[in-house]
């Protein structure tokens, strides 16, 4: 059998590794139409800002070492021009050359990953105005900051690669303009906890513009030197770069009657198998499906195409892996602070329907008596099942290996009781004894058993529109005098069983402290001396002065 694979970054020559890991007979040949094979392509944003001292690095492999080790033949610098799936044949070119040439395929795997995607007025070709999606990017990224007097940069987008070549040319002493289309960054995100990082990142020196497009450029001798945008304002640049996402590479199908997805991209089977009879597909032109509910989900990354690369391998040679889905875990470093999420967020849990509990969990990442700092977790929680659904955290101590717990309990179907009793390593360097993931778990589950906990933002709307609560801030007086939630009572948990009777028992109540636990306390008490409903504010007045912010933002 002859297997040819189109494409050589992260899935194309899993694909070609993995088929002659289990078949030494079968002949694999991998075209690429670029000359690097099988780099970092999440490397690259790091050797801009330095971080990444030798580009090379990030190239651990060429076509000579496959061949070596495992009789796989690269073909580099050649671009397939179109594929007859009746006959099963290529034309191909040699890029170097201009000749065009034939093949053939038994199996054929496309793996020819997504483009950027390029805006008006940006779509014509300008010398400083980049994308920054391979090692060609990267080259040239870094050879004109070296050979042009570069101070000011402007990013679109606020996606993964935007936010981290943000950081890299900072890092590099730049002054960098983040603009984004949309009403807040990072749309993956809930808006609140984007808010967050937007603070991070403004507090770091970048200045950040919302809800505008770029409309015009100033440009002279092919260098743009002023952008003007949607709501008139113009600024000035020395270097764009556009991290607006990217599209799916699927020109070479386009002719066929093949299956494609909501986002464009190739719907696959399990076995990555297309609709078309012996085309595969992997890594950045497939559509995925979200471990959760089985719906489609479009969210390239190198880990996933990794993973798909191998289950197609070992598919094309009898094995028996299968793509089980994905969550759209994501993670960023954002200078000293690290955000992350993975699974839906609250509003995409709304939108399809479920009925969630909604948890802000605000924990030191380990003991704070030796520095441990705070982090913020929004955990949903589906009230039917029990079960997490998604978790955003932003901080600064251990969200990496937090956000990997809860991707484990959600691909496993955990419940959110399961999470308390996880053995999870612990030593005050590393952990609190009571850890921020054991604790998300405890703080569900008791809210979906009658310690119902009210997000901000649905006590900031349920107020407006008329609905009566009586809120009881149960800190100290000097606290409460010191700043506090409209109409709140001070009624200090201490003193909660000698001034019960001067509460309505039969008003909704919401109680709240500064983080959520003290107020849990208070919403156990009222709910013993029978108060009819408590709600617990959840992550507590730090919470909500966070939130409020945030709405009075939009």
């Amino acid at each position: 059998m002859k297997i040819v694979v189109i494409g050589s970054v992260a899935a194309g020559t899993s694909v070609a590794a993995k088929a002659r890991r289990n078949s030494e007979v079968d002949e694999i040949v991998v075209y690429e139409k670029g000359q690097d094979i099988s780099y970092s392509v999440c490397g690259m944003p790091y050797y801009v800002g330095g971080e990444v001292e030798d580009l090379e690095t990030l190239i651990p492999r060429d076509a000579a070492w496959f061949k070596k080790r495992f009789n796989v033949d690269i073909m580099t610098g050649i671009e397939v021009i179109s594929i007859d799936e009746n006959q099963q044949a290529l034309v191909l070119k040699n890029l170097e050359t201009g000749e065009l040439f034939e093949d053939y395929y038994d199996r054929l795997v496309l793996a020819t990953g997504a483009t950027p995607r390029i805006i008006a007025p940006f779509d014509e070709a300008y010398q400083n105005v980049f994308t920054m999606h391979n090692m060609v990017d990267t080259r040239a990224i870094d050879a004109y900051l070296q050979h042009h007097s570069v101070q000011n940069v402007t990013i679109f987008g606020t996606g993964y690669v935007g936010l981290e070549m943000m950081e890299q040319f900072q890092k590099r002493g730049l002054d960098v303009t983040l603009v984004q289309r949309s009403a807040q960054i990072m749309t993956h995100f809930d808006g609140d906890m984007a808010y967050r990082a937007e603070q991070v990142i403004r507090a770091n020196g970048v200045y950040v513009l919302k809800s505008v497009t770029a409309k015009q450029v100033t440009a002279q001798d092919g260098v743009v030197s002023a952008v003007e945008l949607s709501n008139q304002t113009t600024i000035q640049t020395d270097l764009v770069l556009l991290a607006l996402g990217v599209e799916p590479q699927t020109q070479l199908v386009d002719h066929m009657k093949i299956a494609k997805g909501p986002s464009g991209a190739l719907k696959v089977d399990q076995q990555m198998l297309t609709t078309v009879p012996n085309i595969y597909a992997v890594g950045d032109v497939v559509e995925s499906f979200s471990v959760i509910d089985g719906s489609p989900l479009y969210r390239p990354m190198g880990s996933t195409a990794n993973k798909m690369g191998r289950i197609a391998g070992d598919s094309l040679t009898g094995g028996g892996l299968t793509h089980r889905g994905i969550l759209g875990t994501g993670i960023v470093r954002l200078f000293d602070t690290t955000i992350a999420q993975t699974g839906f967020t609250e509003a995409v849990a709304r939108a399809k329907g479920y009925d969630v509990e909604v948890l802000y969990n605000i924990k030191p990442g380990h003991a704070d008596y030796l520095n441990g700092t705070e982090n913020v977790i929004k955990a949903i929680a589906g009230r039917q099942t029990g079960k997490l659904l998604g978790v955003q955290i932003i901080g600064k101590d251990g969200v990496d290996k937090r956000i990997d717990v809860f991707v484990t309990a959600i691909t496993l179907g955990a419940k959110v009781a399961d999470l308390f009793h996880l053995d999870l390593a612990y030593q005050p360097l590393y952990a609190t004894t009571k850890d921020p993931v054991l604790y998300t778990g405890m703080a569900l589950d008791n809210a979906l058993h009658g310690r119902t906990l009210l997000p901000p933002a649905e006590l900031e709307q349920r107020l407006a529109e008329g609905e009566r609560f009586q809120i009881l801030d149960v800190r100290s007086k000097q606290q409460y005098a010191d700043e506090h939630v409209e109409h709140a009572i001070n009624m200090p948990l201490a003193e909660i069983r000698d001034r019960f009777t001067e509460l309505d028992m039969d008003i909704p109540t919401v109680t709240y402290c500064n983080k959520g636990v003290t107020a849990n306390a208070a919403q156990n008490l009222l709910l013993n001396l029978g108060f009819k409903s408590v709600y617990n504010l959840s992550g507590g007045f730090k919470n909500y002065q966070v939130v409020k912010a945030y709405l009075n933002d939009k």
